[in-house]
């Protein structure tokens, strides 16, 4: 893990969940396994609320190349989330397509605008992911 990722993680974990720097913008921790290594992970990330299910962009600040925790869910996709309060929860993480992936990315720009400038970086499409419930 990072030396950024691992100060995001302590700061959350000691602030239920709030980090400084991602002020106003929900933030869960993602526990997964390596696709190739079978190593257990953890990475913050910014998510948005939909329903039960919490949704998951593999932005990847707008790289070229999706990040490396998606080949991980694609390979792995049952996931723990780590929510501000310490609860863990089981869920499956699943690829969405077409109009809802559109749709829920749209929602993510229009709540942090950032994600837009992501999607007009990246030259590919921008992978989402629903963790649902297990």
């Amino acid at each position: 893990m990072s030396d950024f990722n691992a100060k995001i993680i302590a700061e959350f974990r000691s602030n239920g969940g709030n980090v400084e720097m991602f002020k106003g913008i929900p933030l869960l921790i993602l526990h997964h396994t390596g696709a190739k290594s079978g190593t257990n992970y953890e990475i913050p990330l910014a998510y948005l609320p939909d329903g039960e299910r919490m949704v998951i962009f593999a932005s990847n600040a707008g790289a070229e190349k999706h990040p490396g925790w998606y080949h991980n869910l694609v390979a792995n996709p049952d996931v723990q989330v780590e929510l501000g309060s310490g609860e863990k929860r089981a869920a499956e993480a699943v690829v969405l397509q077409g109009e809802e992936r559109s749709r829920l990315y749209d929602t993510q720009v229009e709540r942090v605008p950032v994600f837009g400038d992501y999607r007009e970086k990246a030259p590919r499409e921008i992978p989402v992911v629903a963790l649902v419930p297990a």
